[in-house]
């Protein structure tokens, strides 16, 4: 992430991954999730604070997950079920619960039909957010295959040229193995910037760049301010912000993203659902590529060395000390922050102990 987006170091305080993982499991079994389903909750949270994503970790979405519960707009242990499935593809409905955990599980089906067919794609509806779609998508890499992994999120976007949000951010994630380098990994919404990370720049006072975000009426704004106090002070532009810096190439993509997520699991993307007086629920589409179905594994794994370690060694230019691929950072900061632990702003401590204390769930531990 942006360096906006990071704690600074007078505000960190280091918690220990340990404690972490066994205060997030407890929580989610709080909120009635069996364990095995808060273990898959819960590594999908810390694995993102880990990695550095903490736009998609505890900081921000616990608490979002918490209200979610407290409302019944999360079901816990959701009856989640296949309604549609051929020997490649599957449909889940999702119960609304969690693709948090389901994710892993239609990740799961679609790795499976991968190995017997070449590629598995699964799609998901009726459900609750995900997490870090990037993680799902890492699923297929630890099983020598290729994820991907699209979610068409809450309307929160606006296409080019609109003056009301009709998109969701609809992330992207893609993910491929190899041998020696770190794993790609590009995971990234449509929208010019996510809307957790506006939530992580208002905790730390930070400044918007130009174009990132558009006032209600779908005008970009196009100084550096402040992150708006409210969520309903703003609205989110496409990746690119303007039409004459590529707009309509985030706007595209974000509409590929309802298509394969929402419409092909016979849903319907967030921007229909008040024609449609429907509550808003999520659609994702999974699909896992079996890469001996297509060439040598081992051809494959070699041949993605070569390209990473080449842009990896690639000069960079004078302002900076080196060139980085998707995945390369995270990879990096996973191995620091499992060393000397993982660092979340003092609100968010303050937050979560209080947190634990109401619900009598274990601690975290200060490091």
């Amino acid at each position: 992430m942006l360096e906006i987006f990071k704690v600074s170091k007078k505000e960190q305080i280091r918690i220990s991954e340990k404690s972490l993982r066994r205060s997030v499991m407890a929580f989610f079994e709080k909120m009635g999730e069996i364990s095995e389903d808060a273990a898959i909750a819960t590594d999908t949270l810390v694995s993102s604070d880990l990695r550095g994503v903490e736009s998609h970790g505890v900081s921000n979405m616990l608490r979002y997950y918490l209200d979610g519960y407290m409302k019944e707009k999360i079901k816990a242990r959701p009856n989640w079920h296949i309604v549609n499935e051929t020997p490649g593809t599957a449909t889940l409905d999702a119960d609304n619960g969690l693709v948090v955990f389901l994710g892993k599980h239609a990740m799961q089906i679609a790795i499976d039909k991968a190995k017997k067919v070449g590629v598995g794609a699964v799609t998901v509806f009726n459900s609750e957010h995900s997490g870090a779609i990037g993680h799902h998508a890492m699923s297929a890499v630890q099983q020598d295959m290729i994820g991907l992994v699209m979610t068409s999120a809450s309307a929160r976007v606006v296409p080019t040229f609109a003056s009301k949000a009709l998109l969701g951010t609809n992330p992207i994630a893609v993910a491929a193995p190899t041998r020696n380098e770190a794993p790609f990994l590009y995971d990234a919404a449509t929208c010019s910037v996510a809307m957790n990370k506006i939530w992580i720049a208002r905790r730390l006072g930070s400044m918007l760049g130009p174009g990132w975000i558009c006032d209600n009426q779908g005008l970009p704004i196009e100084e550096s301010i402040l992150a708006p106090e409210s969520d309903d002070d703003f609205l989110l532009l496409p990746l690119g912000a303007t039409r004459e810096q590529g707009s309509h190439k985030g706007f595209g993509l974000a509409m590929i993203v309802d298509i394969m997520s929402a419409l092909l699991a016979g849903s319907i993307p967030d921007m229909l659902s008040s024609v449609d007086n429907k509550d808003r629920k999520q659609s994702h589409h999974f699909t896992a590529y079996n890469i001996e179905a297509f060439t040598e594994l081992d051809t494959f794994k070699d041949n993605m060395d070569r390209m990473l370690k080449m842009i990896r060694e690639t000069k960079p230019i004078s302002s900076e000390e080196r060139v980085l691929y998707p995945g390369l950072l995270e990879h990096e900061e996973k191995q620091a922050r499992q060393e000397n632990g993982i660092p979340f702003h003092k609100d968010v401590v303050t937050w979560f102990k209080e947190m634990t204390g109401h619900l009598s769930i274990p601690d975290i531990e200060i490091l």
